[in-house]
């Protein structure tokens, strides 16, 4: 077994339709393109989506976007939130006690002036200030 002994499986393969051969040939005059237009002239090309003027499918569809899986955080602003930078000590649980957040909220982010001084109260990974 060589390089230059390699040939295609059985069957994998067939001749190329040979065009413009004669009349007997099958494929002679216009080559199986019929008569004029745009289609039968040198140089032809359909564009990729093309499907005759039709609005292509791509097009018909909706546009389904994309959806990212980072959870980004609820922004809290403690200046407007006092109650929340009065706590002692910033957890889920105790934001949860004095602010409404929905269910679904997983990360907090707390964003103000003073948010950085909140930064030592905070005893939860799920709750960031914008320092760090």
């Amino acid at each position: 077994m060589s390089l230059e002994n390699l040939t295609p499986a059985e069957g994998s393969t067939h001749s190329k339709k040979r065009l413009g051969r004669g009349a007997a040939s099958g494929t002679g005059k216009t080559s199986g393109k019929g008569h004029k237009g745009q289609k039968a002239r040198g140089g032809y090309n359909e564009k990729r989506n093309f499907e005759g003027g039709q609005q292509p499918l791509a097009r018909r569809l909706p546009k389904i976007g994309f959806t990212s899986r980072v959870i980004k955080p609820t922004v809290i602003n403690v200046e407007k939130a006092k109650e929340v930078a009065a706590l002692t000590e910033i957890t889920m649980e105790t934001i949860r006690s004095v602010h409404r957040l929905k269910k679904s909220v997983v990360k907090v982010k707390l964003v103000g002036a003073s948010a950085k001084d909140l930064a030592s109260k905070i005893k939860d990974e799920n709750v960031t200030t914008t320092g760090n």
